[in-house]
């Protein structure tokens, strides 16, 4: 298992205020139960080795690079959702990006849209990657199901260090990707896997 770590990433994925503090509109409501869950797997990943890829999303205020869905969203005067510079673009409290990690803006669902994500991991000899953040029938998934894709040896999703709007739909989602050859342990045992 040591062998396989420097050939791992954990990838953090939307961990941002404009997705779960409190006072946002676009809150989700079960994000922030994980944050203790994705701060443990982000310490674990560090202590070991393990390479760090926070995902975030970093949107122009005017809403240029946002999905035609959410343009709405943006301009002078709206509530500019994690545009660049803002409150709302910053990670949650518990959560800071360190020298060694790697920090990839996406303005997309995937973290492998339009990002040179794959191209970073690939030159680095990454080929496992293990997906925490939020939220799951979206970011999270579009990400696992693009690193199958991909042919990443291993994917894996932390079930506990990821959220969606209802446990009904979080369940589904892992379901799905359990399916299809995604590993889905809790926080727990992906610690213990790895101590092995």
């Amino acid at each position: 298992m040591a062998d396989s770590r420097k050939h791992t990433a954990l990838i953090v994925i939307n961990m941002q205020k404009a997705f779960l503090d409190e006072d946002t509109p676009m809150r989700l409501e079960a994000g922030k139960a994980i944050i203790p869950s994705v701060i443990k797997a982000v310490e674990v990943a560090r202590e070991l080795g393990i390479l760090i890829v926070w995902v975030v999303r970093e949107h122009d205020p005017m809403g240029r690079d946002v999905e035609i869905f959410r343009r709405h969203l943006y301009g002078p005067g709206k509530m500019n959702p994690a545009s660049k510079g803002s409150v709302g673009a910053e990670l949650v409290d518990g959560l800071v990006i360190k020298e060694g990690d790697y920090k990839v803006v996406k303005t997309r669902f995937s973290a492998f849209f339009a990002t040179n994500l794959h191209s970073f991991l690939h030159s680095n000899n990454i080929n496992n990657v293990v997906v925490t953040g939020v939220q799951m029938p979206n970011c999270v998934r579009q990400t696992v199901f693009d690193a199958l894709s991909l042919d990443y040896h291993s994917v894996t999703v932390i079930t506990d260090a990821t959220a969606a709007a209802t446990p009904d739909i979080h369940l589904a989602n892992i379901v799905d990707m359990k399916n299809v050859g995604v590993a889905t342990p809790t926080l727990e045992e992906w610690c213990k896997l790895l101590l092995c």
